[in-house]
């Protein structure tokens, strides 16, 4: 058996911008680390925690063992469950102190009491060693171990086809309320679609295109799923017993706590405009790339037109991504100065700050396709068509006028003989004939995208956080001169030692056994941390793609489910290879997730009705699907400067229906959601055992305050005894004339 270890300190002895220091530095550099090593060691003892420095993977790289005795992790449970119950958490299953040894600790308790004891600030009565704080600046990080055997035999569960990897409850004894929740949520909404996916298969073979009772079906369906996971997310924070542990939750090490509340609101309200320039770039850049792909590159037909289709992906590929990222980074620096108390309440704000640009990446180009280029498609092909065409007309008079001249043999599409000038309208890089712009409007542009958002985004997501991983690491240990490695350590190759060739090979019988373990170690401490947002914004991107756009395409809940199979398997596997051991956190929520759904249901009201009102209008019923764009009589002879453009006036009239008929939609919401949350409440929450549990914990507290104060309780019956006090109306209390008065008239009877 390895040595047992609890947490592991990565300490950085040298930095990594150490390269250049000269050699002054680097002594006084040498200085610093060993002082900081033996405060961070003596720290740890004079807790009473037993910690041992090894060496790490890298030169400079010290990883700290850390271990806790039972009689220090007893103190550590006393003093939660002190906390618990001053703060109305009565209910914690933590074994008390005197039999925590036969009703042992859960791995997740035990590492979330021993991390939160060594990270936690000492106001909270933690040791206070917080990497990236001043006094432990050369402290990387503090992570737990995985245990492998629990993750071999995860693993082996859910490639039996099973659809549960292991019971919910073993999931959050290892990994704790917060991993746990995730995949109970993961798990609750896979079931939830099995309802869509089949009305979704049932329509799609039988019904009509953008049907109005489909779409009103997936709205109930929406509205229920939110309204029964809020309902579920309280029973389940009962029956793990941390309702409410927000009221325990330790403080940032950054806040401060002499700061007013009016300027943290007012901070945050800074970031507002923040939010709204960097939505309003990532709208003008995927828009200008919408047209560049839906309409400029179908026009265009000039040189290298194969090539210049690949625009838009290119220049997707180059803005977005990076956008996103310096508004990410941006987004973590405003959300550290709003200077919120706790972790929660910050990775809340940081959440709605960041899955705000994200869900407008996700769902604005399909929007733009099903209210502008479905409907409008036309009108937008010629305004574009007479802007490139007057476009190229003044540029080639431009060029005339200089005596700039193009031949037949620059191969620009002219049609002038060699060494002659070619007219402006000889040159022909753009369509202009108006019949055959309208024959290169895509009519199923809209089911090709959800199928390319449901199935071949979910695959490429699936492959970039599973199969990915694999290359990076082994590329990256192959360029180290390690060999390739697989995700728990076990390497091919010979082994390049960095700096440590005195390494012992082994001090006593468990000298094999020690190098094994710590190599385990060192290939858990270079993997990244897992971070629990990614798979919440992908659930949640996901159900925002079933409710709000799969009317246009009523296979995408069946495609979300089975991506979702393999999803619970991904993330599972992702967690036990390719990311560290997640550190348990308590939360009995999803926190914003629940409102960025309830968002999302809201405004897949509008988004369903105005797909059905726009693509099947009452005098266009059997019309076949995308067969709503409009087409206006042409004459084709007629010059493309001089076609009128359709109706302004019914255009307007059209988005003011669709205005109207969205608005209709959304009070529509506003009373199905009264109606569903109604009846869900007194079908799973009234009279159900968690609430009898909670309603009982919370007379129990109170019972247990009284009795320290030593009051009786309701319950109780207290006999006390009559003391004889000088009443000068003492014979009125002496006199009852009730009893007589019965006894006469039992006697007349």
């Amino acid at each position: 058996m390895p040595p047992h270890v609890d947490i592991v300190i990565v300490f950085c002895a040298i930095r990594k911008k150490a390269a250049n220091f000269s050699k002054e530095q680097m002594r006084q550099n040498a200085v610093k680390a060993e002082r900081q090593y033996s405060k961070l060691i003596n720290t740890l003892t004079r807790a009473g925690l037993k910690a041992v420095g090894r060496r790490g993977e890298s030169q400079g790289q010290l990883l700290v063992m850390v271990t806790c005795p039972q009689n220090v992790l007893a103190k550590l449970i006393h003093c939660e469950r002190h906390s618990d119950f001053l703060y109305g958490l009565p209910m914690s299953k933590l074994p008390s102190t005197s039999d925590f040894e036969s009703a042992p600790l859960s791995p997740a308790d035990r590492i979330r009491l021993i991390h939160g004891f060594i990270s936690s600030t000492p106001e909270d009565g933690g040791l206070g060693i917080i990497p990236g704080r001043k006094e432990w600046d050369l402290v990387e990080s503090v992570m737990a171990l995985h245990d492998h055997d629990f993750n071999d035999h995860w693993i082996r569960l859910w490639t039996r086809h099973r659809i549960a990897s292991v019971e919910l409850e073993k999931i959050r004894d290892q990994f704790g309320d917060s991993v746990a929740l995730y995949f109970f949520f993961l798990t609750a909404y896979t079931q939830a679609l099995i309802f869509p996916a089949a009305l979704g298969t049932i329509y799609y073979l039988w019904g009509k295109p953008y049907s109005a009772s489909y779409s009103t079906l997936l709205l109930l369906w929406s509205i229920a799923f939110v309204e029964w996971w809020r309902l579920q997310e309280r029973i389940l924070s009962i029956r793990w017993c941390i309702r409410g542990s927000w009221r325990v939750e330790k403080r940032r090490a950054d806040y401060l706590p002499s700061f007013p509340w009016w300027k943290q609101e007012m901070r945050m309200m800074a970031g507002l405009p923040v939010i709204l320039l960097f939505a309003t770039i990532l709208a003008v850049m995927l828009t200008g790339i919408f047209v560049l792909e839906a309409f400029v590159t179908q026009l265009y037909k000039g040189p290298g037109h194969t090539y210049v289709a690949f625009a838009p992906t290119i220049l997707f590929s180059l803005l977005v991504p990076r956008l996103l990222a310096m508004y990410q980074k941006l987004a973590r620096n405003f959300t550290d100065w709003e200077n919120h108390k706790h972790q929660s309440n910050h990775s809340s704000s940081l959440s709605l700050k960041v899955f705000t640009l994200s869900a407008m990446n996700a769902y604005l180009g399909i929007a733009l396709s099903a209210f502008v280029y479905v409907p409008f498609g036309e009108s937008v092909m010629n305004f574009v068509q007479s802007y490139l065409f007057t476009g190229g007309h003044r540029a080639l008079a431009l060029l005339e006028k200089y005596n700039v001249s193009f031949n037949a043999t620059s191969n620009l599409g002219a049609r002038g003989a060699g060494g002659k000038k070619t007219s402006a309208a000889g040159l022909n890089l753009w369509e202009s004939d108006r019949k055959n712009a309208r024959r290169m409007l895509n009519s199923s542009r809209l089911q090709d995208q959800m199928f390319a958002f449901s199935v071949t985004n979910q695959a490429v997501d699936t492959f970039t956080a599973i199969g990915l991983p694999y290359i990076l690491r082994a590329v990256e240990s192959f360029r180290n001169g390690k060999g390739f490695r697989n995700g728990n350590g076990k390497g091919h190759g010979k082994k390049k030692r960095v700096a440590f060739d005195d390494e012992p090979v082994g001090h006593d019988a468990h000298g094999r056994e020690e190098r094994e373990f710590l190599e385990r170690v060192r290939s858990e401490v270079v993997l990244p941390e897992y971070d629990v947002f990614t798979d919440y914004s992908e659930m949640v991107t996901q159900f925002g793609y079933v409710a709000l756009w799969s009317t246009i395409w009523p296979l995408a809940p069946a495609m979300a489910l089975f991506n979702n199979y393999i999803e619970a398997r991904s993330d599972a596997f992702k967690i036990a290879v390719h990311t560290r051991r997640p550190t348990p956190v308590r939360t009995d929520t999803i926190g914003p997730w629940l409102e960025s759904l309830s968002f999302l249901t809201w405004l897949s009201a509008l988004t369903n009705s105005a797909l059905v009102y726009l693509f099947r209008p009452p005098d266009q019923q059997e019309n076949e699907l995308g067969t709503m764009v409009a087409a206006n009589a042409t004459d084709e002879s007629q010059h493309l400067n001089h076609h009128p453009l359709p109706s302004l006036a019914a255009t307007r009239e059209l988005l003011m229906s669709a205005l109207l008929i969205a608005l209709f939609a959304s009070h529509g919401y506003l009373v199905m959601r009264a109606a569903v949350r109604h009846v869900l409440k007194h079908a799973i929450w009234t009279g159900s055992k968690e609430m009898k549990e909670a309603e009982h914990v919370e007379r129990e507290m109170k019972e247990k305050y009284l009795s320290s104060l030593g009051q009786c309780t309701p319950d109780e019956n207290v006999m006390l005894e009559v003391t004889d006090e000088k009443d000068e109306w003492a014979t009125f209390w002496t006199i009852d004339e009730g009893k007589d008065d019965i006894g006469k008239m039992l006697k007349d009877l």
